[in-house]
């Protein structure tokens, strides 16, 4: 458990959810998060547009439980991910934020290892780390996906990709905000934040540790969707443009991206477990 003498920053964790969730995953996404060795010193779950009546129930239970730090923000409609992170931000009390998503795990300790090391390195703006990825029907582990650990790893690893594991990411509120937050694109806006946060001069790092479990198999559907190869080619001509990254640089995994587009779905498994994950 977490020692009280130790001299860690506090902080607040985020969330968004929307009525599609499973509510299971919802209730142990947020239970993972609630009872962390070290827990936030406030929660902030945005409702992005009307939930079901068990998302709803769901949020309310856990709203009474922690009354004193959990704070709900809804949407009248469903907007973006990006702009509800942005919502979910303006209403963090801490400097420090720690996201998570609606339907994955975090390691009970994954906040404590966190904030150690902001707490060693306050310089630091953005923190990331591994992710165990599990099937979401089978429950059973498929990887460990791992990401680049270093400053300068992590500048060159961006040009092509996105150099956090999303799932794991933690911030500082100020920076995001220099850095201008999250697109209001419907996908893919995780991206082009860690590129706008580098841009803006922020300092980052990915611990080799495994922070949270994340749910894979629903993914690789959601690559199929035009909307979200769409996202992904926009986010990454707006990285080029911008001049952050090569010609290369964009037309590459922009190719890979349409391949899993047009490909049947048992290649698309196949790309993007041996290929595109690592």
């Amino acid at each position: 458990m977490f020692d009280s003498n130790e001299n860690l920053p506090s902080y607040s964790a985020l969330m968004c959810v929307y009525e599609k969730e499973i509510p299971v995953n919802f209730n142990n996404s947020l239970e993972s998060m609630l009872m962390q060795t070290y827990p936030p010193a406030k929660f902030v779950l945005v409702c992005d547009g009307k939930l079901t009546n068990e998302l709803n129930i769901i949020a309310k239970s856990f709203a009474s439980e922690y009354k004193n730090i959990f704070k709900i923000v809804r949407t009248e409609e469903n907007v973006s991910l990006g702009a509800a992170l942005n919502i979910g931000i303006a209403h963090c009390s801490e400097e420090y934020i720690i996201k998570m998503d609606s339907d994955d795990i975090s390691e009970p300790d994954r906040c404590a290892t966190q904030m150690r090391v902001f707490a060693i390195d306050p310089d630091l703006d953005i923190l990331g780390g591994y992710v165990e990825e599990f099937d979401s029907e089978t429950e059973k582990t498929i990887a460990l996906k791992k990401c680049p650990l270093h400053h300068k790893e992590i500048i060159k690893y961006a040009k092509r990709r996105n150099p956090f594991n999303r799932q794991t990411v933690a911030f500082k509120k100020s920076k995001a905000f220099e850095a201008g937050g999250y697109s209001d694109l419907p996908h893919c806006s995780d991206y082009e934040f860690a590129v706008r946060m580098i841009k803006s001069g922020a300092r980052t790092q990915n611990i080799p540790k495994m922070l949270v479990r994340y749910r894979v198999s629903k993914s690789y559907r959601r690559k199929k969707h035009w909307s979200n190869t769409k996202s992904f080619i926009i986010v990454r001509h707006r990285i080029y443009k911008a001049g952050f990254s090569g010609f290369f640089d964009f037309l590459i995994p922009v190719m890979a991206q349409l391949l899993m587009f047009i490909l049947p779905t048992r290649f698309t498994d196949l790309l993007y477990r041996n290929v595109l994950r690592k």
